[in-house]
């Protein structure tokens, strides 16, 4: 116990300090006291680099200090020193190496095939009228009692919830209301004249060379660009009259367009109606009645536009799937129509209603395409799912029907199949393998013989329509299809393969998925995805 304590005395006398013993001070303290300074001075920092440039310098080699120092005592030439001048020369030299691979050349040709801004002639786009709602307020606030919200009902069609809202047109005529104009618009005299014009006009076919001579002063202005449906493009057609280019376009909602280039009615020439509430999968003017555009909806309805009586007549009617039809007699008045659940219907416009005279299955999921033959119209040739085949109408049974012929050799899904429009001894069809085939139908055998097949990329993907060929109606040997290729192009082959001309052009600048030649005129039209129209004509026979 002492022990403990004399220690810790012992620690408290150390501890303690003396105020008698005498402090110790060091000299330091006996001058002033500078103010401390910052961690960085500007004076130390220049003091200590040229301490440190020094102490380099001298342990650098003689000969480097040497180069230096002469490089810095170089006068300058135009106020520039050595080092800015070596500079200028290396940009020198690579400005002439780039020049060398004409690296510079190949710049300026990409800005130039950048994709051109879209044309703006055509549809107005029209402003959405932004509704004003009433300001929020709490119901808690303003001693209320909450709101009781019920679920709304599920949708019908599960697969695609977006057209349980689309209604379809109710049965019957339709008035052609533009509705792209006021209410109190009436359809143009001029347009009346026009679609009945006289289209008798004898067909002179043209040698090969002549041919592409006549493709080559095919040309495409601005101007020939123009908005004429809203919606993508799923089919088009061109009016037969050759004193004026008419068209017209069907879209993805079953909006129908006319547009007569270099008219002034309308939005450039473009008025709109809606006779359909779904894609409008195939339209064609009539032969014997050029006033009437017929046309076929996903929907279910097959329209008559008759200018004359200003409305959309009923023709054909189901619930729905319609996809494709054409004419089976000279007259127009007989048509076959196929659907999306592999069935033919034959129609009769002359029969009062709108339903069929007799409906057939082809044992197949789905009809894509049905064309007749020109010259023995009792046959037709219909793209099904995975295969083509050529039935005679005569002999057509409510189920298990027989093919006359079956065109073999496809791997995927065909787009279309068309007989060629003169004699239709030759089939072409569009395949989703990425092949183009021309079949010899001249004699009507089992497997006709496959005359020409063609590498072609068909991948169009969703958002685009499917790629589909189809011959010129004034040359028989000779078609036009879309390609993917880029630079974009529209592209007109030989039925031997022989790729005779390709459209390009600045004012082309997306893919053209629906296109047509005109049955009289040298002309071209092609549409897109966006509901614009391309027209590629000769300006030497005027608009």
């Amino acid at each position: 116990m002492s022990t403990r304590q004399t220690k810790r005395e012992a620690t408290m006398k150390y501890m303690t300090p003396d105020t008698n013993a005498t402090v110790r001070r060091s000299s330091r303290t006996r001058r002033a006291v500078a103010p401390k300074r910052l961690d960085f001075s500007p004076d130390v920092a220049d003091e200590t680099v040229a301490r440190k440039k020094a102490k380099t310098q001298n342990k650098m080699p003689k000969k480097r200090r040497k180069d230096e120092d002469e490089l810095d005592q170089t006068d300058n030439v135009g106020g520039l020193s050595a080092y800015e001048l070596e500079r200028l020369e290396n940009i020198r030299k690579n400005q002439a190496f780039l020049s060398s691979i004409h690296l510079l050349q190949a710049r300026e040709d990409l800005h130039q095939t950048t994709r051109p801004k879209p044309s703006q002639r055509g549809l107005r786009p029209q402003s959405a009228v932004k509704e004003v709602l009433p300001p929020r307020k709490s119901l808690r606030l303003q001693n209320k009692p909450a709101e009781k919200l019920t679920l709304p009902k599920e949708p019908t069609d599960l697969l695609h919830p977006d057209l349980t809202s689309v209604l379809k047109k109710p049965s019957g005529a339709l008035h052609m209301n533009p509705i792209n104009q006021d209410g109190g618009f009436k359809l143009p005299p001029e347009l009346l004249q026009l679609s009945s014009e006289d289209t008798k006009e004898e067909k002179r076919k043209l040698d090969l060379k002549e041919y592409i001579s006549a493709l080559k002063n095919l040309k495409i202005r601005e101007d020939d660009v123009v908005k004429v449906v809203k919606d993508r493009v799923f089919s088009a057609a061109f009016h037969p009259c050759s004193s004026s280019l008419l068209l017209a376009a069907g879209d993805k909602w079953g909006k129908v367009g006319l547009w007569n280039m270099g008219a002034e009615w309308g939005d450039d020439g473009v008025l709109l109606f809606e006779p359909h509430s779904r894609p409008v999968g195939s339209m064609a003017f009539s032969k014997c009645h050029p006033n009437q555009l017929l046309s076929a909806s996903y929907d279910g309805s097959l329209r008559c536009m008759d200018v004359e009586k200003a409305v959309f007549d009923d023709v054909y009617d189901i619930n729905d799937g319609l996809k494709t039809f054409a004419f089976m007699s000279h007259d127009c008045s007989t048509l076959l129509v196929g659907t999306w659940f592999g069935e033919v219907a034959i129609v009769d416009r002359r029969t009062p209603g709108n339903s069929h005279e007799s409906l057939h299955s082809l044992n197949t999921k789905a009809v894509r395409c049905v064309d007749v033959h020109p010259l023995q119209m009792q046959y037709f040739v219909a793209a099904e799912s995975r295969t083509v085949n050529i039935y005679d109408s005569r002999y057509l049974k409510k189920t298990q029907s027989k093919a006359v012929s079956h065109l073999n050799g496809h791997a995927l899904s065909i787009t279309s199949a068309y007989f060629s429009p003169c004699t239709g001894n030759r089939v072409l069809t569009s395949c989703l393998d990425n092949h183009i085939r021309i079949y010899d139908t001249s004699s009507l055998t089992t497997e006709p013989p496959l005359i020409t097949s063609i590498s072609h990329d068909m991948q169009t993907g969703r958002w685009l329509s499917k790629l589909s060929a189809v011959w010129d109606p004034k040359q028989e040997d000779c078609f036009v299809v879309g390609s993917m290729k880029r630079p974009r192009r529209v592209e007109v082959f030989h039925e031997s393969g022989q790729l005779l001309h390709s459209f390009l052009d600045e004012n082309l600048g997306t893919v053209l998925s629906v296109t047509a030649f005109h049955p009289t005129r040298n002309a071209l039209l092609g549409g897109n995805s966006s509901g614009r129209m391309h027209v590629f004509h000769s300006w030497s026979e005027g608009q």
